[in-house]
C-alpha cells in the first residue's frame, strides 16, 4: 500500500505506531480477526530493540528467581509454539550452565522467592537443579530434551575448554531464531493477505494529533497525511513515552535499560562450543551468555538503566563481555581484534524500583490513555515482553480492542503457522538448483524458498564477487519484493551480511550497484545510501568500513 493510498482511505480501526515485533505481532492478530488496521514504522520494520537480540526464543530460566512462575510458564507455552508454526526460523538450542559451587545462591534465592529484594550472586549446583526441575515441569510435555548435569570428568572430556574449576555442568534447551527480521517480515505478509484492510508501511512517522486525526509523515519523500482512527496503539517500545508526547498526551511507562552484544569472529570459540549456548553466571550476578551462528559467536549482553532510546554499545560494554568470556574460556584468548560488530537495543521495560534492573519484570502490560486533553481516541501502549511473546501479547490486546470495537474474535492464532512454516518444503521438487544450494535457500528463506528459486532459475544467477554466498538475482528480489528502502535495510535485516561482520566497502558499492536499478536510485543517491551505511557502521556499530 503505498503512501499516496493512506490519503484517500483515511478512516481506520486501529493504528499501530511501531514496527518491531510487538506492533507486527499484533498487526497479524488483528487482520486474522477481519480488522481494519494501519501501521506505521519510522525506519525499517524490526529496526530497533527487536533486532537488538541475543537470537534465542526462551523461557526465562531466570524469572523463576522473582517467582514469576506465571510468565515463565506462558514463555515456554510461547516458545514450544514458535518451535511448531515457525521451524524454518525457530530450532532447538541446547543450553549449557557451567557450575562452579554446590550450594551458593540458596539464602538470595529464597529472599527473593519471599518478595525481600537481594542482589543476585554465584548459583550453585543445588539451586540450579531445583530452578531446571521446575523449568522442565513448566514447559509441559512438548517433545524437548529434560535437563541433565556432567560432573567435572565429564566436563574435562567434553568440553575441555571451559574453567578447569567448573565442578559440573547442567544442560537444558530452549530454542534460537536465525532470522529474526525476516520472521517479522512474514508476519506483515501474512496479515495482509488475511485482511484487504490490514496494511503496514515502514518509513512513516507520527507527526501530530489533534482531536480524531494523527498527521503522519513519509521519511523519504516529506509528504504529509491525515488519518481517523477509533483506536491507537503505541507499540513503539522504547520510545513510547515519545511517542504519547507526539500524540499529545504525556506518559511516563517506560525505564529501560540497555542491552549490548558484540559479535566476534573467532574460530577456537566456534569449536568450543560447538552447537552449544554457553550461559555464564559473571561476578556481579548478571548472565552472559555466548553461542555460534554461523561462523561468529554472539556474545551478551548487558543490563543497564538508560533514559536514551538510541542508546548504543559502548567500550566499557564490550570489556565487560569479553571479561566474561576469558571467564568462561580462560584458555581461549578473546580481545578486542576478534570482535567485528556490536550492537544495543533498548529493552521498554515498565518503570520501577528494582533493586537491580534484572528483577525489573519482563511481563508485559497495555497501559491505556483514555480519550481526553483533546485526543477522542484511546491509546494503548505496549509495555515490556520480549520477543518469545509477542503472540501472547498481541492475542491479549487484540481481545481488548475487539471488546471496545464490539467485534468477535474469528480465529486463534496458536495453532497457525507463520508464513507457511509447518509446511515449509523439505526440497524443492522439479528444480535443476543443486543439493547445496536448495538447503541453503531453505534454511535462509523458509516458506519462501520455491519463490526465490523460481525467480533464480528465471534468468542470470551470478554470486555476488564480494559476497558469493548470495547472488546478484537473490539481492534484486529482495529489493524488488521485501520493502526495502536504504541499503542498511538489505544488509542488516534482509540479510545477515552486517551481524555476521561481513560488509566491506567494496561490496557496500557492488550491492548498490545492484539494486539501484530496482529502486531507481541514481548514482549521486547510490553513493549517499552507501555513506549512509559507512556513519552507521562507524557510530553505532564500532565498525570502520572507510579503512
Amino acid at each position: 500500500m503505498p503512501f499516496s493510498s493512506v490519503r484517500e482511505h483515511p478512516d481506520v480501526s486501529v493504528l499501530i505506531v511501531g514496527g518491531g515485533i510487538n506492533g507486527i505481532g499484533l498487526l497479524r492478530e488483528l487482520a486474522l480477526q477481519g480488522i481494519d488496521v494501519l501501521l506505521v514504522e519510522k525506519s525499517d520494520f524490526c529496526a530497533g530493540t527487536s533486532a537488538a537480540m541475543t537470537r534465542v526464543i526462551h523461557g526465562g530460566l531466570r524469572y523463576l528467581e522473582n517467582a514469576e512462575f506465571r510468565l515463565v510458564r506462558e514463555s515456554l507455552h510461547e516458545r514450544n509454539l514458535l518451535l511448531k508454526n515457525a521451524p524454518h526460523c525457530v530450532r532447538p538450542l541446547p543450553t549449557t550452565i557451567p557450575i562452579f559451587t554446590w550450594t551458593s545462591g540458596i539464602l538470595p534465592a529464597i529472599r527473593n522467592f519471599l518478595r525481600w529484594p537481594t542482589k543476585p550472586g554465584n548459583r550453585g549446583a543445588l539451586l540450579i537443579k531445583a530452578g531446571l526441575t521446575m523449568y522442565d515441569f513448566l514447559a509441559g510435555k512438548f517433545p524437548m530434551p529434560k535437563h541433565r548435569f556432567q560432573f567435572r570428568r565429564a566436563v574435562r572430556k567434553y568440553r575441555p575448554a571451559l574453567n578447569p574449576d567448573v565442578i559440573c555442568t547442567a544442560t537444558y534447551y530452549d530454542a534460537k531464531i536465525t532470522y529474526p527480521e525476516r520472521l517479522c517480515l512474514e508476519l506483515v505478509e501474512d496479515a495482509e493477505a488475511a485482511c484487504p484492510g490490514a496494511h503496514a508501511l515502514n518509513y512513516v512517522r507520527l507527526q501530530s494529533a489533534s482531536e480524531d486525526i494523527v498527521v503522519l509523515r513519509d521519511e523519504v519523500t516529506g509528504e504529509t497525511c491525515r488519518v481517523r482512527p477509533r483506536i491507537v496503539v503505541n507499540a513503539a517500545g522504547p520510545w513510547i513515552d515519545n511517542a504519547n508526547r507526539g500524540l499529545g498526551r504525556e506518559s511516563a511507562f517506560i525505564g529501560g535499560t540497555k542491552g549490548s552484544h558484540i559479535v566476534l569472529d573467532h574460530p577456537a570459540l566456534v569449536q568450543a562450543m560447538g552447537d552449544e549456548m554457553i550461559y555464564f553466571v559473571n561476578r556481579d550476578g548478571r548472565i552472559c551468555i555466548f553461542y555460534a551462528v554461523q561462523n561468529r559467536i554472539i556474545a551478551g549482553s548487558t543490563d543497564i538503566p538508560t533514559n536514551d532510546p538510541d542508546a548504543v554499545c559502548d567500550e566499557a560494554e564490550v570489556d565487560y563481555i569479553l571479561e566474561a568470556m576469558r571467564q568462561a574460556f580462560p584458555s581461549i584468548p578473546a580481545n578486542r581484534s576478534h570482535v567485528v560488530f556490536r550492537f544495543c537495543g533498548v529493552r521498554p521495560l515498565p518503570r520501577s524500583n528494582a533493586l537491580t534492573p534484572g528483577q525489573i519484570s519482563r511481563d508485559h502490560s497495555f497501559p491505556l490513555l483514555p480519550a481526553g486533553n483533546g485526543i477522542d481516541f484511546p491509546i494503548y501502549s505496549l509495555v515490556g515482553g520480549k520477543w518469545t511473546t509477542f503472540r501472547a501479547l498481541a492475542e491479549q490486546v487484540a481481545d481488548e480492542i475487539l471488546r471496545v470495537l464490539g467485534r468477535k474474535r474469528l480465529c486463534n492464532t496458536e495453532d497457525l503457522a507463520i508464513g507457511g512454516g509447518k509446511g515449509f518444503p523439505a526440497k524443492l521438487e522439479g528444480t535443476s538448483l543443486p543439493e547445496d544450494r536448495i538447503a541453503t535457500l531453505l534454511d535462509r528463506y523458509g516458506s519462501g524458498a520455491e519463490r526465490v528459486a523460481a525467480y533464480l532459475l528465471a534468468g542470470p544467477d551470478a554470486p555476488l564477487a564480494h559476497h558469493p554466498a548470495y547472488s546478484r538475482r537473490e539481492i534484486e528480489l529482495m529489493a524488488l519484493n521485501e520493502r526495502v528502502v536504504h541499503l542498511d535495510d538489505l544488509i542488516m535485516r534482509r540479510t545477515l551480511m552486517g551481524l555476521l561482520g561481513q560488509v566491506t566497502l567494496p561490496l557496500l558499492q557492488e550491492l548498490a550497484s545492484v539494486v539501484s536499478p530496482v529502486l531507481k536510485w541514481s548514482q549521486q543517491e547510490a553513493d549517499a545510501e552507501v555513506e549512509r551505511v559507512v556513519e552507521l557502521f562507524k557510530k553505532v556499530h564500532g565498525v570502520n568500513l572507510a579503512a
